[in-house]
């Protein structure tokens, strides 16, 4: 018979550096969740991803085990990553504060494709440049 579940809840922690203090701390806390436990399970699984902040779902069961369910880093992070910038611009209209190629384009869409709405690659582009233009980023070849 399959475990019942209690909660489910989303958090967004730095790769391989998950510790009992907040947000992890108080949200395992709450519901019961052995917050060691957690941090030692989600930082092995994340090790590989260090530098980026991991979005990760969290499913509490009755008997309070649980299961972790990461998701690729935000596109945002892995288009700072590729434009080798800090921050994205305050007015993407006038400031433009970084470029990547569409071959870059192309490796971020391979990398977050699972976590978007579609499958198809060439919409998948068309969002991931949807950030890039929001931010600040331009698109060369």
């Amino acid at each position: 018979m399959a475990k019942k579940v209690q909660t489910k809840f989303k958090l967004i922690i730095p790769a391989g550096a998950a510790n009992p203090s907040p947000p992890v701390g108080p949200a395992c806390g709450q519901r019961g969740i052995n917050i060691m436990e957690f941090c030692k399970a989600f930082n092995e699984k994340t090790k590989d991803k260090a530098g980026f902040r991991i979005p990760v779902e969290i499913t509490v069961y009755t008997d309070k085990t649980f299961t972790i369910e990461t998701k690729q880093p935000p596109a945002t992070d892995l288009i700072m990553r590729a434009a080798n910038i800090k921050k994205g611009t305050d007015n993407p209209i006038l400031n433009k504060v970084g470029t990547i190629t569409k071959a870059k384009l192309a490796e971020i869409v391979e990398q977050k494709i699972a976590d978007l709405n579609t499958k198809d690659h060439e919409t998948a582009a068309k969002i991931i440049a949807g950030s890039c233009r929001s931010m600040g980023v331009e698109i060369v070849d």
